[in-house]
Formats: structure tokens, sequence, C-alpha cells
């Protein structure tokens, strides 16, 4: 018989892989973006010395070589150590990575939970130790670098006066709440399950889906399961799962340089593009596609501006 607190544990991980595959389907459907000539780009062989195929003659007529393996290495680098943030604000990444590689340490321990589980519901127990040990060393390390990276950042945005001009409300609040979690959090595991043994344990009810007796679960440790479940279904939903447009942000605008041949998929998205319909109010604009609007602007409209 499976517990209100399953359910809704169930109910929040659902809701989080939902939105988030909404998310990811949206931004891989949107029209093509407005294309930025930024150089150099990774997957190309001139970003060595910081050109691009720009520098050659008859650029559509060659063949272009793409660098995965570069491409994949400059966007691991960024995910997993903020490259660009070391490189332009180390002030600031001195506490967004330990944030940041925390939260990746407690993604790992979560997996290993799992993982955990299954292990013991197939019957492979010689193996649970070693995942034991990983979940120990990945859950301790995780919490505490993603704490004490959370409350750096908070410090940040609200002692810096830079980030604090920019720095809307919803910003400190998300901070303030990921920061509740990682407290209560940090507090359950020294005070109450310093081993680990109750979340392997609460998993494996919900792996097992009840046919595993769910644990005895301290006033504390409830209190973080909850705010736990409210933050997983609250983050698809804000800026935190920035996550999501990273990926396309790099691969679909920084780094997409296709050239725009006929016949192409690029000229495909082109034209469709050129049918939306221009939302503009201006009265020489409003109403027309954009392809109408190139092709025969209506200037003999526009009047002087008189104060």
């Amino acid at each position: 018989m499976l517990t209100p607190l399953q359910i809704s544990s169930y109910l929040a991980f659902a809701i989080f892989v939902v939105v988030v595959v909404w998310k990811f389907v949206k931004y891989a459907t949107m029209p093509i973006h407005l294309r930025w000539e930024l150089y150099p780009v990774p997957h190309e062989p001139e970003h060595e010395h910081g050109g691009s195929f720009f520098e050659h003659q008859n650029i559509w007529q060659l063949e272009r070589k793409h660098d995965k393996l570069n491409e994949l290495k400059e966007m691991f680098e960024e995910m997993l150590f903020i490259k660009r943030m070391f490189q332009n604000k180390r002030d600031l990444w001195y506490v967004s990575w330990p944030f940041h590689a925390g939260v990746y340490l407690i993604l790992v321990w979560l997996a290993l939970l799992f993982i955990r589980a299954v292990l013991v519901i197939a019957g492979v127990h010689s193996l649970v130790p070693i995942a034991d040990a990983l979940i120990m060393i990945a859950g301790a390390i995780g919490v505490i670098a993603a704490t004490l990276g959370c409350l750096g950042l908070l410090i940040k945005r609200v002692g810096s006066w830079e980030l604090r001009e920019y720095s809307a409300g919803v910003e400190i609040f998300n901070l303030l709440f990921v920061l509740a979690v990682l407290l209560t959090g940090l507090f359950a595991w020294i005070k109450f399950d310093p081993n680990f043994n109750i979340a392997k344990e609460y998993m494996l009810s919900l792996v097992s889906f009840g046919s595993q007796p769910m644990p005895e679960l301290p006033k504390p440790i409830l209190v973080h399961l909850i705010l736990l479940e409210l933050l997983f279904i609250y983050i698809p939903f804000t800026k935190i799962a920035h996550y999501v447009g990273k990926y396309y942000t790099f691969h679909t605008v920084l780094w997409e340089d296709a050239i725009n041949k006929p016949g192409s998929e690029v000229e495909r998205k082109v034209k469709r593009c050129l049918q939306f319909r221009v939302s503009w109010s201006a009265p020489h604009i409003a109403g027309r596609t954009w392809a109408e609007e190139a092709a025969n602007p209506k200037l003999d409209v526009i009047e002087r501006w008189k104060p």
C-alpha cells in the first residue's frame, strides 16, 4: 500500500520530467534563430587560430568540415566547469562552480540510490557495497559543496552592487528556496541519517512500488523531503531550468553556421519564418507578413514625427 508521501514523490518527479521534456520539444521546434556571426566556432578546423570558414573563397562551394569531438569537448567544459564564467567572472565562479558541481553530485547520488534499489530487488547483492560507498561519497561531497556554493551565490547577489542591480526578487527567492532544501538536507544527514540508510530504504520503497516497507521518517527528514518534492515541481517552470535552453543556445544559435543554399533545410526554415505576420502596431507594417514587408515596404505612409 502506497502512502501519500510516496504518491507525492511519484507525482513531483512525473511533473518534473513532463515539463522538462515539453521544454526540450518546444525549443527544438521553434523557428530558426537570428544568425549570430560569432567566431571562432569549435567545430571548425580554423577555430584553433580564432578564424572561420569565411577565410576561404567561394565558401558555398566548399565541403564543410565539422570537428564534432572538439564541439563536445567545448560543451562539456562549459557544462561541468562553467568555463566562460571562469575566464570572464572569476570571483563569481568561485561560488557558482561549487554550487553546480554539488548539484551534479546530488543528482548522481539520487541515481546511485535508484541503481542500488534495483540491485537489491534483482538480488545482485555483491554490487550493493560498491553502490553504498559511492552513495556516501557523492552524497556527502554534493550536499556540502552545493550548500556552501548556494550560500555564496546568495551573498554575492545581495552584497554585490553589480549583481544586485539586475537581480530580480524571484532570483533571490530561488536561491533561498534551494538553500532551504539544502540546509534541511544537510541537517537531516548529519543528525539523523549519517550513512544515508533512511534514504536508501525510502528509495527502495519507491522503486518497489510499496512492496518494500517505507522507513520511519523523523520530522526533519519529512520536512526536507516535502521541500525537495516542491522544488522538483517548481524548477521546470523557472529560470533554474536554464540547462534546457543552454544546449540550444550553443548548438542552434552560437554554433549553427550552415549556409543558406537553394533547396537547403536552412532555406526551408527561412521561408517558413517569412510567412509569419508582423505583430508591430505601426500603421505601415501591421498585419503584413515579413515576406510582404521585405518585398514591398510601405515607406510612403510614414509621416514625419511632430512633437
